[in-house]
């Protein structure tokens, strides 16, 4: 079998069954593991999946620029985004992260809703610059371009001084088997920040998201308080996840 032809096999299989066993695939191709994951490698330069121990899973495609992302399934992260806000009692202090969905939670909050955000997300406080009754806490640090977000020690160390009630995370990746995850080393250790000072963790998880993983893991998943997801997402899609113990909220 030719090397290209290898590679659009191993792409169907992804697509087909949402993973890449390599042992599994050696023996029913009659091909050796070496051969396999070599060939994982060259796909994973490409963006084309996400390798993890043992063969591959898809790569997310969350992992663009902000701008780009704004595009990807925005009915999903709308509805995704009014779930959240309805979660949110007053008095309330929470964690927004960064990121498009984190966007159109913030600009869903009710404008009776008297809290306050947390965010190391210009883009974030600037959603939330007209609101009557939040009171919004900027985090500093080195502004990642790419998220549109604060990142580095300083941020880290502002983060321990606050404790929230909520954290609304956004992810590039949710796995049961890899965690949660996202393409930038930094931006995981702030969100492993965020958790650590939260007394409830909620993950945005628009269908994109689901099953894909990205190279910087933050948690582990079960280390999350929920999901939040799209209206149309199945029990099946997710059954991987709530066995976890995380609890599901439909948008």
């Amino acid at each position: 079998m030719l090397t290209q032809q290898r590679k659009h096999l191993l792409l169907d299989t992804l697509r087909r069954e949402g993973r890449i066993v390599a042992a599994d695939l050696s023996a029913t191709l009659g091909l050796s593991e070496d051969t396999i994951r070599r060939d994982l490698r060259a796909l994973a330069a490409q963006g084309l999946l996400q390798r993890v121990h043992g063969g591959a899973l898809p790569a997310s495609p969350a992992v663009a620029n902000f701008a780009a992302r704004s595009q990807l399934q925005m009915p999903g992260k709308q509805a995704i985004a009014a779930a959240a806000a309805a979660m949110v009692q007053p008095g309330q202090v929470m964690f927004i992260d960064g990121g498009t969905t984190c966007q159109q939670l913030a600009l869903r909050l009710p404008p009776t809703l008297q809290a306050t955000v947390v965010t190391h997300s210009p883009t974030i406080a600037l959603a939330l610059v007209e609101h009557p009754r939040i009171e919004v806490q900027l985090l500093g640090g080195r502004l990642f371009k790419h998220s549109v977000v604060a990142v580095g020690a300083a941020t880290v160390e502002a983060i321990g001084r606050v404790r929230a009630d909520l954290y609304f995370m956004g992810v590039t990746g949710i796995s049961a088997r890899v965690g949660l995850s996202t393409g930038d080393m930094e931006e995981a250790h702030v969100k492993r920040a965020l958790m650590a000072q939260s007394a409830e963790t909620w993950v945005l998880a628009s269908a994109e998201k689901l099953h894909a993983a990205s190279p910087y893991v933050i948690a582990p998943c079960s280390e999350a308080t929920g999901l939040v997801v799209e209206p149309g997402t199945t029990d099946q899609a997710v059954a991987a996840l709530t066995a976890l113990g995380l609890a599901l909220v439909r948008g």
